[in-house]
């Protein structure tokens, strides 16, 4: 049974996942009924991250070291998948993906020679160029992210990305307000500082209300600090309570259109749900789930192991 990893909710109908051996699985109908297949079925490829722009159209990205990370895309439904980009550095380690629209989009891997590795696609992501380290802050000793969700990086509005980092001596949170040309970095209060700690995922409800969470991946049973919230656009952040589940959060996401900032956190514990922005957390389930997406209305989608897919609708 595959792990599901990565979610793309395009509507309350169409959402597609991603996940191990070369796995990919899509609604049309909210989730009744679903078509499952393989980008390659010659290859185990882990596909972590999917963006989907309707329900022929998508995007999708597998980790690795050196071309094991790869993007393909189909625009028939996955009918076909065309690879449109191999990653040609040995060092290289592809996390995550995300877009402003339909033509342009990020895609982000774990550091080498003390410098970040993200490429920006203008045409739908037929080509992908190498955003020059030079725009980029320096990146410390091993420095990356953790394809646990695909949310590692997100966009935001019109121009603005965000990239949570970890697996070195911070958990920072990446910033850019001009569709990646130039960048900064803050730090988080996530706990951080050893290979499998840091930051795994990023959600912004609007400009301003930010989280970012992870904590220690190595340690199911760890209460460190794996959450962290803004209010001004990501220039600082404060520590949030835990959820109800231990160990680290590998996906987080606020669910649009709420009467309060409501927020679901999914990891290898559990998944549990706040509606007061982080204050305090409710249990959802106990079982192991990575991912959590949500449509413009709320609808959400958990993904994980043995093959689970959540649908997640606020009762009234």
């Amino acid at each position: 049974m595959e792990l599901f990893i990565g979610i793309s909710v395009v509507d309350d109908n169409t959402v597609w996942i991603s996940g191990t051996n070369s796995s990919y699985a899509r609604t049309t109908d909210g989730g009744e009924s679903w078509t499952v297949g393989q980008v390659d079925p010659a290859d185990s490829l882990q596909f972590r991250d999917v963006h989907a722009f309707s329900d022929q159209h998508a995007l999708i990205l597998s980790i690795g070291n050196g071309d094991q990370s790869r993007i393909y895309r189909t625009s028939n439904g996955g009918q076909d998948w065309e690879r449109v980009f191999t990653n040609q550095e040995p060092d290289g380690f592809f996390d995550c993906m995300d877009f402003w629209d339909a033509n342009t989009g990020l895609a982000f891997s774990d550091s080498f020679e003390g410098a970040f590795y993200i490429i920006k696609t203008t045409d739908g992501g037929a080509t992908w160029t190498r955003i020059p380290p030079s725009a980029l802050p320096p990146a410390l000793e091993g420095e990356g992210s953790f394809a646990a969700s695909g949310t590692c990086l997100i966009t935001e509005g019109d121009n603005t990305a965000y990239i949570g980092t970890g697996a070195g001596g911070r958990a920072g949170v990446m910033k850019t307000s001009d569709r990646g040309e130039t960048w900064s970095i803050v730090e988080t209060p996530v706990t951080h500082g050893t290979a499998s700690s840091g930051l795994a995922s990023v959600s912004f409800l609007n400009e301003s209300q930010g989280v970012v969470a992870g904590g220690e991946i190595a340690k199911p049973d760890s209460v460190a600090s794996p959450i962290a919230i803004t209010t001004d656009g990501g220039t600082t952040w404060t520590a949030a309570t835990p959820p109800s589940f231990t160990g680290a959060i590998y996906g987080v996401s606020y669910v649009p259109n709420q009467p309060s900032p409501t927020l679901v956190a999914a990891g290898p514990k559990g998944v549990s749900y706040s509606v007061d922005n982080g204050v305090t957390w409710m249990p959802i389930s106990d079982q192991n789930y990575w991912s959590v997406a949500f449509s413009e209305s709320g609808i959400g989608w958990v993904t994980g192991t043995e093959g689970k897919v959540l649908k997640v609708i606020r009762a009234e």
